[in-house]
């Protein structure tokens, strides 16, 4: 682990710089809770001061100072002061000694937690800040006293006073990086976000308990916390100090909120005496906040829970989970959730009874996607005899819960309760569902056929039929799956669900064939009737999600895959470990990501969704192929052959739908390991295919691959009646009119103007690309447009130069063949002189830094005008820029 690493505050210690350089103010001091960084901030804004300008001291008040006159600054003061002197004479001579060891710099004094300054220091502090040429800076902890002197700095204006917030979810996220060397999973590093509060100090802790408790793995080089939570010592006294000696009666408070959170304010006061409720507040232990009508408890920070929890006796707990759950019972449990916090105590108390309750409860946290909790209750709902809907239920959870052999397991337990049509399409569905996905059973699809034909009931036989039909549609049988759906949608007697279902495997299969909007219009569909399907088959999601998915990638919708990871599903799957929903939305994000040119992004979130999808075979394969993709971006070819030949071994044939996706991929893993006409044969092979499947959606991506690889006008498809056969342009061209959508005019446009090297229409494009987002696109065609224009050495070359080089400096590091093959072959020498006259330095000076003569150096540059296209210095940085790998600075 490294040293624990300062990220992130870049606009406090911004402010902290203008506060020191600035003309008006002559200071700056942040408040805030323990912990939250002020510390750290004001150490490293101070250590950014050049000692050269600025008379530089730093002190740390403390307790054992704040008796002691002039304690707090006896770090700066001389040992001895001299006798005699009023207290008014000791602080001007105080003044003056400061002044005398600046020696004419501005005076910088920075005092960290100057709520515990003594009065003397305190009042000499104040009156420095009243001085010419000083600056004050400080910190102070929340909730402190203090001292008039102080406080007066800014009542006075003298200095400027903030408050400094916990880190947000992002700055969270890259500290955890940055102090494990690599990424963290983002499921990890929000439930330690939500838990640290964004406090440094309290998320350093937890990582160090979490690594000493051996709860940190790396899969896929992503770090993810198990999420079991330790308290080590140092944490617990961290959290003992805040919460501080607790009186029996706010103890019982803060334990009934502790369990119960959130908890309405009049359960709480009828549980508790309200005096103590109200003190509890007054001391930080609690917050109240109105939600609706109700007001709503909880505690002031989330580790409080843990430590209370902890701590708390076992019959305690037992005891207060029963009272709460009595008293909610006994008002009514009114809002929605209630019934699953109801279920919640009775388990955990021991008093659970009613195998109903459990049961709906474990449908309710499965509806949230809560599966940890789902799985625990629909156990207990069964352990309480609750047959064969418990066993249903338990078996499905399981399977998102990546336990498919316990799943089936569980439903073979209950063979002997099918004793009807009805339970037998669900007993069947649920159980193809485990052994198609979860154990990879190709024959699971026959099976079900073959049963679900018997049953007599339409409605029921509709269930069978809708679950083959996406089966059908994930093995690659297009036709079957399109006929199936159809005729579930048209029995009336279709339960919501079944129908919904069938709907997502025809929105999937439309968005591969290219007819996105009508794919849309039946994802629509599918959300509006979520009410009626969720409480049945909430994994219903996951199918429309991919329906959905499929489309917003096909179109290069990028905007739309936004609206997918900040929906709701999002954070319910994030919170509740559903992770094949996490990890499908994290492949989403990292193709955004890609498509934008954020390698680095694109290459963490695919690492993360790997590491979600470890345990499970359904959409890993994918995840892998995503992270070559990234890693080609990046540059990387050895770690994109190697997330190949991984995704190759997670693929099973129950998502051979996804095929096209792989497939690409490998296209371009071989294209990054140099074999082009290699990488440029698989794709054509693959178009091919996906003409004869009729995935037009795919096709069209494939083809435009080609493109970029330079084979525009490279024949594909089958002989045409004229005995030829159509190019990759011609054939985007038809497809343009047949897949929906913006981009696939411009994708066709694209190929005609590379065939016709047309560098006017190459920029329209690539100002088109930019428009929708897509800068990788746009920053290769401009790129094609640019080396015909250095070729004709074309006037207009140095404005495609620029917009080239802002297209670059808007991505990441990215490599990919239409970028390098515009790279031109520079020597050391060449770039190395090249670098230094971007910079400004005169033919002159690189002479003499780099020992050649003037002409030499004036020869060197021709030949880089020559191979740039050109014609002088002035368009240098520009065409520098425009190189990838090269920032268009001086060279090192």
């Amino acid at each position: 682990m490294s040293r624990w690493c300062f990220v992130g505050r870049t606009d406090e210690l911004d402010r902290l710089q203008s506060a020191v350089d600035g003309v008006e103010g002559r200071g700056l001091f942040f408040s805030g809770r323990a912990g939250v960084g002020k510390s750290r901030l004001l150490r490293e804004g101070v250590a950014a001061l050049p000692p050269e300008r600025y008379a530089i001291w730093y002190v740390a008040a403390s307790t054992a100072t704040a008796a002691l006159p002039f304690g707090g600054l006896a770090q700066v003061l001389p040992a001895e002061q001299p006798e005699g002197l009023s207290p008014a004479g000791v602080l001007r001579w105080a003044v003056e000694v400061l002044r005398e060891q600046a020696a004419g710099r501005r005076i910088v004094l920075a005092i960290d937690d100057a709520h515990l300054l003594d009065p003397p220091s305190a009042a000499l502090v104040h009156l420095l800040a009243r001085q010419e040429n000083t600056t004050v800076l400080g910190t102070l902890r929340n909730g402190e006293q203090i001292p008039l002197p102080i406080r007066a700095l800014w009542t006075d204006d003298l200095v400027e006073h903030a408050e400094l917030a916990p880190l947000g979810p992002t700055e969270t996220a890259d500290l955890l990086a940055a102090i494990l060397d690599g990424p963290v999973d983002a499921g990890s590093a929000e439930r330690l976000f939500r838990l640290s509060a964004g406090n440094p100090l309290l998320l350093r802790e937890l990582v160090l308990a979490a690594s000493g408790g051996g709860e940190l793995d790396r899969p896929y080089g992503v770090w993810r916390w198990t999420g079991r939570l330790e308290l080590a010592p140092s944490l617990t006294d961290l959290i003992d100090t805040r919460i501080g000696r607790l009186e029996s009666g706010v103890r019982a408070v803060v334990e009934l909120v502790a369990f119960g959170e959130p908890l309405g304010l009049h359960l709480l006061n009828q549980a508790a005496d309200p005096a103590d409720v109200e003190l509890a507040e007054e001391r930080g232990l609690i917050t109240v906040a109105q939600d609706d009508r109700r007001f709503d408890v909880r505690l002031a920070h989330p580790l409080y829970g843990e430590m209370m929890r902890r701590r708390c006796p076992v019959s305690r707990t037992r005891r207060l989970q029963a009272r709460l759950a009595e008293l909610l019972e006994a008002v009514g449990a009114r809002r929605r959730g209630d019934l699953l916090r109801v279920a919640v105590w009775r388990l955990d108390s021991g008093t659970a009874q009613d195998g109903t309750l459990l049961l709906g409860a474990a449908a309710q946290a499965f509806a949230r996607y809560d599966v940890p909790l789902a799985t625990r209750l629909a156990r207990a709902a069964l352990d309480a005899d609750g047959g064969f809907d418990a066993a249903e239920l338990l078996a499905t959870i399981l399977m998102f819960a990546d336990r498919p052999g316990e799943a089936v397991r569980v439903l073979d337990a209950v063979t002997g309760e099918v004793t009807s049509d009805r339970r037998f399409s669900r007993w069947l569905t649920v159980r193809g569902m485990v052994t198609y996905w979860g154990l990879s059973r190709e024959s699971t699809v026959e099976e079900i056929a073959r049963a679900g034909a018997e049953l007599a009931d339409p409605g029921d036989q509709a269930r069978v039929r809708a679950f083959e039909a996406i089966m059908r549609l994930h093995g690659l049988d297009p036709a079957a799956a399109l006929r199936l759906s159809r005729s579930v949608l048209d029995r009336p007697a279709a339960a919501v669900a079944a129908r919904e279902l069938a709907r997502c495997t025809i929105a999937h299969l439309d968005a591969a064939r290219g007819q996105f909007r009508r794919s849309a219009a039946a994802i629509a569909r599918v959300q509006a009737e979520a009410p009626a399907w969720r409480a049945d088959m909430p994994y219903l999601q996951l199918a429309m999600e991919l329906a959905r998915g499929t489309r917003l990638a096909l179109a290069g919708d990028l905007a739309g895959i936004d609206a997918i990871a900040a929906d709701e599903f999002a954070d319910l799957a994030g919170a509740g470990d559903f992770r094949l929903g996490t990890g499908y939305l994290a492949i989403l994000q990292a193709y955004a990501a890609r498509l934008r040119g954020r390698s680095g992004d694109a290459l963490k979130i695919s690492l993360g969704a790997c590491a979600v999808l470890a345990t499970s075979r359904v959409y890993a394969g994918l995840a892998h192929a995503e992270r070559a993709q990234a890693a080609v971006l990046h540059g990387d070819a050895a770690a994109a052959a190697e997330a190949m030949a991984e995704a190759d071994r997670m693929h099973t044939p129950g998502m051979a739908v996804l095929y096209p996706w792989l497939e690409q991929a490998r296209g371009a893993v071989l294209a990054a390991g140099g074999d082009l006409p290699g990488a440029a044969k698989h794709l054509a092979d693959l178009a091919d295919r996906l003409r004869a499947d009729g995935l037009a959606g795919h096709e069209v991506l494939v083809l435009h691959d080609l493109v970029r690889l330079g084979r525009a006008d490279a024949p594909v498809g089958p002989t045409c009646t004229d005995g030829g056969r159509r190019t990759v342009a011609q054939r985007l061209t038809e497809l343009s009119d047949r897949v929906d959508g913006v981009l696939p005019p411009l994708l066709a446009r694209y190929a005609r103007a590379t065939v016709a090297g047309d560098g006017a229409d190459l920029l329209e494009v690539a100002d088109a690309f930019a428009a929708l987002g897509l800068t990788v696109w746009a920053a290769e065609a401009t790129a094609i447009a640019l080396h015909g224009l250095r070729r004709e050495r074309a006037a207009s070359a140095a404005a495609a130069h620029q917009r080239l080089g802002a297209l670059l400096g808007a991505a990441d590091q990215i490599r990919t063949p239409a970028l390098e093959a515009l790279r031109p072959v520079l020597t050391d020498r060449e770039r190395q002189i090249a670098g230094l006259a971007a910079a400004g330095v005169t033919s002159r000076l690189i002479a003499e830094r780099l020992f050649l003569s003037t002409r030499t150096v004036e020869n060197h540059l021709q030949r880089v005008y020559s191979k740039l296209g050109i014609t002088g210095r002035a368009e240098l940085p520009a065409a520098l820029r425009s190189i990838t790998g090269h920032d268009g600075g001086e060279a090192e």
